[in-house]
């Protein structure tokens, strides 16, 4: 069986920067073992599937070592991979996933996602948190991940994580503080889904997002995330949801064997 692979540099205008996905188009879904298999043999962060379903595609999303419910990066990355270079005519697609109805659309240069926005609660701070990020928050909130608040860019740049520490928790670990020239920035750790440090991770700003819409009173945010990769996004608050757009270039081509 041969199965198409496009592997594409998703929020950044340059290859070799922002995060890769690897992305696959399916004319129907594999066993999930196989996907499975498929994700850690490319061994990035994500690997995105995705089939017919109607007038949607259905999506789906690998780490090398779980299924994920959502994942920002590798859908900009399968809109880029339809739209740009499957059916380049289309301005926009929606796919359907464990999170309902995404859509990306053309904005310019860029490819803007219509995501869900979850707003962030002040929670208890599981030791295993504070050991492992070794600096102490000024505060930490939890949706889906824990999102830990710091006073300055320089404090996001300067943590060391312990891994071992983190890979404890049941969910990931968003860190952000306000930008010395973007609006925040944040890094993403995701150990014990076999990420260590995600380089740009779409979905952590259906959190962020909302929160420092808030903070700042503000609705247009922009954000970059500082991993050594690094990734920009220009971001929106619209209600229960978030614009989240970025640029994206291919860098590979292939055909998988299997």
């Amino acid at each position: 069986m041969k199965i198409r692979l496009f592997q594409v540099d998703a929020f950044t205008r340059n290859v070799f920067g922002g995060n890769p996905a690897a992305v696959c188009p399916l004319e129907q879904w594999l066993d999930d073992e196989t996907l499975q298999a498929i994700a850690a043999e490319n061994n990035l962060s994500e690997t995105a599937f995705f089939v017919p379903a109607g007038d949607h595609l259905a999506l789906r999303w690998f780490t090398p070592v779980q299924e994920v419910d959502l994942c920002g990066h590798a859908t900009l990355a399968s809109a880029f991979v339809v739209l740009r270079l499957l059916q380049p005519g289309r301005e926009q697609v929606t796919f359907s996933s464990q999170s309902g109805l995404l859509t990306v659309s053309r904005d310019g240069d860029r490819w803007r996602m219509d995501f869900p926005a979850w707003e962030a609660k002040p929670c208890t701070t599981p030791d295993a948190l504070l050991a492992g990020l070794g600096q102490q928050p000024s505060e930490v909130r939890r949706t889906r991940d824990y999102l830990a608040i710091y006073p300055s860019e320089r404090d996001i740049r300067d943590l060391r994580p312990d891994m071992q520490q983190l890979i404890a928790l049941d969910a990931g670990v968003i860190v952000t503080a306000p930008g010395d020239s973007p609006d925040f920035v944040s890094r993403f750790f995701a150990p014990k889904a076999g990420i260590p440090e995600d380089p740009v991770t779409g979905s952590a700003h259906c959190t962020l997002v909302p929160y420092w819409a808030a903070r700042l009173g503000k609705t247009v945010l922009h954000a970059r995330q500082l991993s050594r990769r690094g990734g920009e996004l220009f971001c929106e608050q619209h209600g229960d949801r978030v614009w989240i757009a970025g640029h994206a270039v291919a860098f590979l081509e292939g055909t998988i064997e299997i």
